[in-house]
């Protein structure tokens, strides 16, 4: 008997959630022989995986929970045009989850957890070339990450950011350049300092979702849209996965990767860590010139990308429910920050207007492996580094599913801990 309390190497495995870690779970559970079916609510790319920055940046995976989120979150709390926001409804919850997030929003737990983040970063970019290698046809572009900023001295914080980060043990290569050195005709002429993060790549994040799923499909994978699951079910060595209709699917392995959904599966099968909706926004506009590249204005909160032909512009922390309706204000109020910064963009013909919610826990870690029924696992929480983390997360979790044995690098990511 395996430490999960499975016979043998399973030979099918239920996932539920397709986005691009469910996706990526059930796609490297193939390369070990297991048949998958996929199952989603919605459709492929319904959440975060569509309306997501695109980055696939190691260089900016951190701990959600540090020193600077929690006096910025504190000086912005209820202003509604402020990048992170938080409702003034009343909800037992949220307040019970921000107070845990905001006690672990001291040095020394964040250098604990960043310390997690390390290895995962070192081998994330590699999971994609996997991915792409073995048939998954959209492209990783590589690309630097350009950092801009208004005033010479907010320079000072990102600095400090990757400061500590090196100080972990993760090697970020970053270069200041004068201005007139950098080439993004999108820079206005208010930008007075540049930070250039080398090593990073981007993605259209949906195309590479739907691209993975396609893939997962072509190697017989199966795929259902519209399952809307009730509850997960353990009985006759399988693991039951019952719709809203009543429907059944089993199998000796289910692996929940819902999203900012998953803490209503997760918490009956003993997860305890709460995944709470950090929802962002997103939208396309045209550019009169082509964007080379990534533009980050850590200031504004704001990240940009090359996406079909535009440039996709995403912001805000949000916390309210991933079912929510979309905040037009939301938007409003990224497309006041970012304005004076940019030059050369349409703000008034704005297209894909989007809200997703990104899955959040307190401690900014996210929940990878097993939990206490017997072939149920969980992959989630990986707050704002979903898609970078993603493949890498399918990778190992797939690794723990068919061997029973939990690799180094997921031990920091204990669903149960």
């Amino acid at each position: 008997m395996r430490e999960d309390g499975i016979d043998g190497v399973p030979r099918r495995a239920v996932v539920i959630g397709a986005g691009v870690v469910g996706l990526s779970t059930a796609w490297f559970l193939q390369e070990h022989g297991v048949e998958v079916t996929v199952l989603d609510r919605d459709d492929v790319a319904a959440g975060a995986s569509w309306g997501n920055a695109g980055y696939l940046s190691p260089g900016f995976s951190i701990p959600l929970p540090e020193p600077s989120v929690l006096r910025y979150g504190l000086r912005s709390l209820f202003d509604r045009d402020a990048p992170l926001y938080v409702p003034t409804s009343v909800d037992p919850g949220l307040w019970s989850f921000l107070t845990g997030f905001a006690l672990r929003c001291t040095p020394w737990a964040w250098q604990r957890s960043m310390r997690a983040f390390v290895p995962m970063n070192a081998e994330c970019l590699d999971a994609f070339d996997s991915l792409t290698a073995g048939g998954v046809s959209a492209p990783t572009v590589p690309a630097p990450i350009t950092a801009a900023f208004e005033k010479p001295e907010q320079v000072a914080e990102l600095r400090h950011e990757f400061e500590q980060i090196r100080r972990c043990g993760q090697d970020v290569e970053v270069r200041e350049l004068s201005t007139s050195d950098v080439d993004v005709p999108q820079l206005s002429s208010r930008i007075a300092a540049v930070l250039r993060v080398e090593g990073q790549r981007y993605v259209d994040p949906g195309e590479f979702t739907r691209s993975l799923a396609k893939s997962v499909v072509e190697r017989g994978g199966k795929l259902r849209t519209g399952f809307r699951v009730r509850e997960v079910l353990r009985g006759s060595g399988q693991v039951v996965v019952k719709s809203e209709q009543d429907e059944r699917v089993s199998a000796e392995v289910v692996v929940l990767a819902t999203g900012a959904w998953l803490s209503r599966l997760a918490k009956p099968l003993g997860v305890r860590t709460a995944v709470r909706a950090g929802r962002g926004y997103s939208f396309t506009v045209p550019t009169e010139q082509p964007v080379p590249g990534p533009i980050y204005l850590p200031a504004a909160r704001v990240a940009c990308t090359p996406y079909q032909g535009g440039l996709r512009v995403a912001g805000t922390m949000e916390f309210r429910s991933p079912d929510d309706p979309l905040d037009r204000n939301r938007i409003e109020a990224i497309v006041r920050s970012a304005r004076p910064l940019l030059k050369g963009v349409g703000w008034n013909e704005r297209r894909d207007e989007w809200v997703g919610g990104r899955p959040v826990t307190p401690d900014g870690l996210p929940l990878i492996g097993a939990t206490k029924m017997p072939g149920a696992y969980v992959a989630g929480g990986h707050g704002m580094w979903g898609l970078t983390l993603g493949p890498l997360t399918g990778r190992l979790l797939a690794e723990q599913i068919t061997t029973g044995k939990r690799p180094a690098l997921l031990q920091p990511f204990d669903p149960l801990r």
